[in-house]
């Protein structure tokens, strides 16, 4: 089985190529998706973070105050490295485990969607990796959307790598700008030379 990583920007379009690669019988997971499940009321990734952030950061009901730590963690370089100690490792284990899951049920092929893929390394355990990237001004076009204030849309976007270096560093590259049947078709592309 050949494992893919998929990466890219905060915004550049990794949802929309997961989705994709899903609707074309290919296995993702959204390591995103594993850091939320991690930190759901009564998991122990939780308490350590709690604990290392304060009380402040769960609600009355037991569940991550995510404003509440994304603005300690993402104006505070070191305060994101402790984060990242707690969650980076766990969230590995699974998808490594999902890896050897697909491999046991002989998949030609899985994807690993990892927005810090260089950031933690994880290139080494892969076949190829995949950027999706796109302007600044569409990236900033679509954090927008998502309710986001200016510091916020900075301060997400100095958390991860260059996207220029994301590129140069990947095996393949999906420029984003465009509408998804551009987007699919590149995906396509690379999905025939795979």
């Amino acid at each position: 089985m050949k494992l893919l990583g998929l990466t890219g920007g905060v915004g550049m379009g990794k949802s929309a190529c997961a989705d994709l690669l899903q609707q074309r019988g290919i296995p993702v997971i959204d390591t995103d998706n594993l850091a939320r499940a991690l930190v759901e009321p009564g998991q122990p990734a939780l308490a350590e973070v709690q604990r290392v952030f304060g009380p402040d950061i769960v609600d009355t009901e037991g569940r991550l105050r995510r404003e509440v730590l994304a603005r300690q963690v993402f104006g505070d370089p070191a305060a994101r490295k402790q984060l990242e100690a707690i969650l980076h490792p766990l969230i590995r284990q699974q998808w490594r485990a999902q890896a050897q899951t697909w491999r046991a049920t002989n998949h030609a092929l899985g994807v690993v969607a990892i927005p810090l893929l260089f950031e933690t390394k994880a290139e080494t355990e892969l076949n190829a990796v995949i950027c999706v990237a796109c302007s600044s001004a569409t990236q900033t076009a679509r954090l927008r959307a998502r309710g986001w204030s200016a510091q916020q849309i900075e301060q997400r976007i100095l958390a991860q790598s260059p996207v220029d270096e994301k590129i140069t560093r990947s095996n393949y590259v999906i420029w984003t700008d465009g509408s998804m049947d551009i987007h699919a078709a590149q995906l396509d592309r690379i999905l025939a030379k795979l």
